[in-house]
Order: C-alpha cells, then sequence, then structure tokens
C-alpha cells in the first residue's frame, strides 16, 4: 500500500540530513547560546525580578541618605537599568565592523562571551555592596555583549549557510531570542529562582552559556565565506565546509563566493558612511530602517522588557502574571520553529507582511480592551490572549523572517557597515522604548502607535520588498536595484546627475 509522505514531513527530513552530515547543527547550537539566546534572556529576565529590583533601589537611598527617595527617583533609576542594556547594545553594534575585521567570527564571538562572564560578576555581588550604580554597569556591560554577540551571530549563520536552507538556519538566531526569553521567564519563575533574595542570581544564569561557548567554539571551524573571500584562503575555506556539512567538492558555493569575490574586488568595502552615500544600495539601506524601525516599535520589544508591568496594566491578577508569561514564551518558541521549518517553501515576503497585518489588528484590539478592563472579569484574560496572538504573529512571520532578510540584501563588500548601521538604529529604538515606555504604560492608547507601525511595515513589505528566497547575493542585489516608484529609482537619479 502506497502511502503519501507530506511535504513538510519530507522537507524537515531533507533539513535535518543535511544538518547532521557535518557539525554544522552543533556550531548552530553553540553560536545561539552564546549569541542572540544572551539577548532574549536579557530582554525578558529582568521583568519578574523587576519588582525587587525596585525595592533594592529604595532601600539602597534609604541606607545611603537615610530618607525614602520620590517616587520619581525610583522610576527614573530603574528606566536607566532598563535603558543603559540599549546604551551598552549600541556600542556593540557600532564595533562590530572594527573588531570583526581584526578579529574574524570566531574570535570575536569567544571575546564576547568573556565580556558577558565579566558582567555577570558584577551583577552578582552588586547585591552585597548594596549598588545600584553596578548593576547599571552590568546592564551595560550586558548590552554591549548583546550588541556585538547579536551581530555577529547573525553574520556568522549567513556565512555558514548554503543558499538552499540559507533561511533556516539563520532563522535560527530568531528561535535562539526566542529560547533566551523563555529560559528568562522559566527562571524567573518563584519556584525557581524568582524570589527576592534570588534576584541578583537570575541575572546571571546566561554566564553559564557564555562559559560552554568559551570552551567549545575554539574547536569548530570559522565561516567560510569569511575564510575565502576576506582571507583569500580557498584551502581552508572548503576544509571549514566539509567540517559543517559532510565530505564534497562545493564547487558550486565555492564558485557563487569567486563571484562575489569579482564583485567586490570592483567595490572595495565601504564604511557605514560611505554605504549611505552609496546609490546603488539606497533601497536595501532604506528597506531595512523602515522594518527595523517598525520592529523595535511594533510593541514586542515593550512587551518583552515590560511584561510584568502591561499584563499587570491589564488587569490580569499579580499571581498569575508569571504563569502567563511562561505561556507567552512558550508560544512564540514553537511559532518560531514553524517559521523556520516554513520559510524556505513560503519565502520572505508573505511571512513579513502578514504577520505585521495581524499584529496590527491585534494592538487595535487590545487598545479597545484596556479601556473596557472593569467591565468584566473576563476582560484582562482577553486582553493578555491578544497579546499573546500578537507575539505568535511575529514570531511566525516578521520576528524570524526579517532576520533571514538582513543576512540577505548586502554582498559581503557591505555586510559589516551594513550592521553596524542596523545595529545602532536597533539599540538607538531599544533605549528609546526602555527609557519612555515606562512612563507611557498606565496609557492605553499607545498600543494604538504600534499598531501604525505594523500597518506601514505590512504595506512597504507587501508593495516594495522583492522576495529573496532561492536566490544569490548578487541575484537579490539586482532584483533591490531594478526597484522603480513612480516610474523612477535611485540609480536613474544618479545616472541623470553624471550626465548633468
Amino acid at each position: 500500500m502506497y502511502v503519501k509522505v507530506p511535504a513538510s514531513e519530507d522537507r524537515m527530513e531533507t533539513l535535518l540530513q543535511q544538518l547532521t552530515r557535518g557539525n554544522a547543527l552543533f556550531l548552530i547550537i553553540i553560536l545561539g547560546i552564546g549569541g542572540t539566546f544572551q539577548t532574549g534572556y536579557h530582554s525578558t529576565g529582568l521583568s519578574s525580578p523587576s519588582p525587587y529590583i525596585r525595592r533594592f533601589i529604595n532601600s539602597s537611598w534609604y541606607d545611603r541618605y537615610e530618607e525614602t527617595p520620590p517616587p520619581q527617583t525610583i522610576t527614573m533609576i530603574w528606566s536607566l537599568i532598563v535603558s543603559m542594556y540599549a546604551a551598552g547594545g549600541l556600542f556593540g553594534a557600532v564595533s562590530v565592523k572594527l573588531i570583526s575585521g581584526m578579529l574574524g567570527r570566531k574570535k570575536v564571538m569567544i571575546c564576547n562571551s568573556f565580556i558577558a562572564i565579566v558582567a555577570a560578576g558584577i551583577m552578582l555581588t552588586s547585591k552585597g555592596a548594596k549598588s545600584y550604580e553596578m548593576i547599571i554597569v552590568a546592564r551595560i556591560l550586558y548590552g554591549y555583549s548583546a550588541g556585538l554577540g547579536g551581530s555577529i551571530h547573525l553574520m556568522y549563520l549567513g556565512e555558514i549557510s548554503p543558499r538552499k536552507i540559507r533561511g533556516t538556519v539563520t532563522l535560527t538566531s530568531a528561535t535562539f531570542v526566542s529560547l533566551g526569553k523563555l529560559f528568562g521567564q522559566i527562571f524567573g519563575l518563584s519556584e525557581i529562582l524568582g524570589r527576592e533574595e534570588l534576584w541578583n542570581i537570575v541575572l546571571c544564569v546566561p554566564a553559564f552559556f557564555s562559559v560552554v561557548q568559551v570552551i567549545v567554539l575554539p574547536f569548530l571551524p570559522e565561516a567560510p565565506r569569511y575564510l575565502f573571500i576576506e582571507k583569500g584562503d580557498d584551502k581552508a575555506c572548503k576544509k571549514a565546509l566539509q567540517s559543517l556539512w559532510g565530505q564534497g567538492d562545493y564547487k558550486q558555493e565555492m564558485d557563487e563566493m569567486l563571484a562575489e569575490q569579482a564583485a567586490i574586488e570592483a567595490a572595495p568595502p565601504k564604511s557605514p558612511l560611505q554605504l549611505l552615500r552609496d546609490r546603488t544600495v539606497r533601497w536595501q539601506l532604506l528597506t531595512m530602517s523602515i522594518i527595523y524601525c517598525c520592529n523595535q516599535l511594533s510593541g514586542i520589544t515593550a512587551i518583552s522588557t515590560f511584561s510584568f508591568d502591561i499584563f499587570l496594566e491589564a488587569g490580569v491578577p499579580r499571581d498569575k502574571i508569571r504563569y502567563v508569561t511562561l505561556g507567552l514564551g512558550i508560544s512564540e518558541i514553537i511559532t518560531y520553529i514553524s517559521c523556520g521549518l516554513l520559510i524556505e517553501h513560503t519565502g520572505r515576503r508573505p511571512l513579513i507582511w502578514g504577520g505585521y497585518g495581524f499584529m496590527s489588528a491585534c494592538w487595535v484590539l487590545v487598545t479597545v480592551t484596556l479601556n473596557l478592563k472593569d467591565s468584566s472579569y473576563c476582560v484582562p484574560y482577553i486582553s493578555a490572549s491578544l497579546i499573546i496572538l500578537s507575539t505568535i504573529f511575529f514570531s511566525g512571520g516578521p520576528g524570524g523572517a526579517t532576520q533571514t532578510v538582513y543576512s540577505e540584501i548586502f554582498i559581503q563588500s557591505n555586510r559589516l557597515a551594513a550592521f553596524v548601521l542596523i545595529g545602532t538604529q536597533r539599540w538607538l529604538f531599544h533605549a528609546v522604548v526602555g527609557l519612555v515606555f515606562p512612563f507611557l504604560i498606565n496609557s492605553s492608547y499607545c498600543f494604538v502607535l504600534f499598531a501604525c507601525m505594523c500597518l506601514l511595515a505590512s504595506l512597504y513589505t507587501f508593495f516594495l520588498l522583492p522576495e529573496t528566497k532561492g536566490k544569490t547575493l548578487l541575484e537579490i542585489s539586482e532584483e533591490f536595484k531594478a526597484i522603480t516608484v513612480c516610474g523612477k529609482s535611485f540609480l536613474e537619479e544618479k545616472r541623470v546627475e553624471t550626465k548633468l
């Protein structure tokens, strides 16, 4: 009897075969736990102990000045603790090009893990020292590690993955973000480490994974694309490919790198400022800027960082909030994994514009339910369900697919500068949200802003973003150059200027 195997199961089996022929899957896991996992953990790990840290700020202030601090002072110090993480992330993102160019991808990841370990040491001792300033310093270092490590992690993944499964491999960076968020929520439970006497320990948990990366990563290969294009070492490149993906000649992959290397020789690597002035990548920069701006202002950053306060404001009982956030984390990671299995089948565009469109509708409904929260005992749970639903739409669409798009729209010579710009924008918006949202959380209408930003991203992606699935980086570059609006393109303007 003939039984037809579903296409999704067939794709998954093929993917697992490709990932397990060499060390690729192991490298993806090690990169993940020392890369974006850290970012995810620190974005939710601060939510559960937030009441204890506020009390610690209050008691530390009283011990020093023998007077109770004004509520505005506590809110400001708390906002600094939240936002300085983003300030550190900004410095980390800016340093990507310089440090990665000097050390390569692997050594940067190892050094980055050492920074995270130092930050954990400072955080661990801050409670005994009764110093909220040490918490701020630790958060800056955590942020620097996340800014540098997150960018290098995504770059590393893009440079080790074959074209046919590039989307799935690069999307693992988003999966590890959600895994980090889930671990932050789990360890924040009162049954584990979410108690007042352990708040400093719960913020040091990621250091364990950093130690694992420091020990293991030196034995795994450097990124093949980096070795071939930037170092010109074709033998080391082939050896790295065979170590990652099993034995083979990899002629097609190396031919693609050779074509990209020829393009780079015609157009040498650029600095971030030179990239901003280059009209040939203007659409890539505009796409990156708009989508990342909408990503950060879509409400997901606020939900991750301030989930406890948001669900409390929505009317969810205080003792139930940690379990609601745990459900949020579990649903997020399941959706990211599902997105990873779908992305090479559906493509990037439908996941992005569809996800943002549904998120926009959810935020409008959240605004309505927050204004009706006192009308019925079930309304707070409807608000919580809508927030979880919006997070699922983000994870199953733009949250994963945009990470893949960022790694695909720039060729090797422009990638480092592009990641500096992406990271700078990301962490600037993260800092703004961290500073401003604590003062806006009592207003339900902040979710209207989130809805508008999601709608903007959905419309831009639907009408202008080219599909990148299954294409080489040079082919994707040509598709961006071909974009026209009202019959005009940036390249035509350049040709007119040159002619004049």
